[in-house]
């Protein structure tokens, strides 16, 4: 663990300009790419564009003169408060689990609010998985991954698949994900002097646009507190302790295990939201990736 880089990166987030007043949502979407471009992306991939159910999608491989691909598929949905975001800004992530797993990886470029709120994106999520078991790819070869967001959408695809009767995937990983808009987790405000990224207020106006008047208590809403999780495969929770959304991860862990569900609730100290973006300059990053691509392969049959 390097206390040197976690402070440089803290530091290096703070110093970030603070625009004042709410943005555009072309503004949003523009400085989240510009933010994420500046993430490294490994060596050992090639990717291409193609469809995955009624959606975009981005194919990453493994590539160069490792051994064969494993078999199996990574279905990784990316992050962006449902608001921003797509494969492409998501590289990093999916990139890094590739290249650790040699399992390709299919990112869904998923419909984004707030000209599709909610339930677009798990219908998109969901669609794209039906797409995958109509192509007979066995569900015991997929994982769902994701972040943020996307790392809600892995819990609550998982939950509509269950509902909707077909068979679940073999495991889910998720980076920081949301999985509460009631935004009842004592960390919403207990962590506010330490998220470089979130304040209560963001989280509540980006929300609105996402839920577009539905209650957040729903299941696939607020899974960490308003879902049955029963049944549900194993699962992998990484978060930060700067994150206002900690509790969504711890929450969402006991609600699991209290279903019966296998699940891992990894804790990092001192880092941001979606810290493993930062691989390759932050020792805890690539250390994570390590523990998640492990879980991943454990799970692929």
């Amino acid at each position: 663990m390097s206390k040197e880089q976690r402070a440089a990166l803290r530091a290096e987030l703070r110093r970030a300009p603070q625009p004042e007043g709410p943005r555009s949502i072309e503004a949003l979407r523009a400085g989240f790419r510009a933010l994420m471009a500046q993430m490294r992306i490994p060596d050992g991939i090639r990717t291409k564009t193609t469809e995955l159910g009624p959606r975009p999608a981005l194919l990453v491989e493994p590539a160069g003169p490792d051994p064969a691909p494993r078999p199996g598929t990574i279905l990784y949905f990316h992050g962006g408060s449902f608001l921003l975001g797509s494969p492409e800004t998501a590289l990093c992530l999916t990139a890094n689990l590739v290249v650790r797993t040699k399992i390709r990886a299919l990112s869904l470029d998923y419909r984004l609010a707030p000209e599709h709120p909610f339930p677009a994106a798990v219908e998109d999520c969901l669609a794209a998985y039906r797409a995958l078991l109509d192509a007979g790819e066995d569900p015991g070869r997929i994982v769902f991954a994701g972040d943020s967001a996307g790392g809600g959408l892995t819990v609550t695809t998982c939950l509509a698949a269950r509902d909707a009767g077909l068979p679940l995937p073999a495991a889910i990983v998720a980076f920081s994900p949301g999985l509460d808009a009631t935004r009842t987790g004592e960390s919403v405000d207990s962590k506010a002097g330490d998220d470089p990224f979130f304040t209560r207020d963001g989280l509540e106006r980006s929300g609105a646009l996402y839920l577009a008047g539905q209650d957040p208590r729903h299941p696939l809403l607020s899974p960490a507190v308003h879902a049955d999780p029963a049944g549900l495969p194993p699962m992998l929770l990484q978060v930060g302790t700067d994150e206002l959304l900690l509790d969504d991860s711890t929450r969402m862990a006991e609600r699991a295990r209290a279903a019966g569900v296998d699940v891992v609730l990894d804790v990092t100290a001192d880092v941001p939201h979606v810290f493993q973006a930062y691989s390759g300059s932050l020792d805890e990053a690539d250390q994570a990736l390590d523990r998640a691509a492990l879980f991943l392969t454990q799970h692929v049959r």
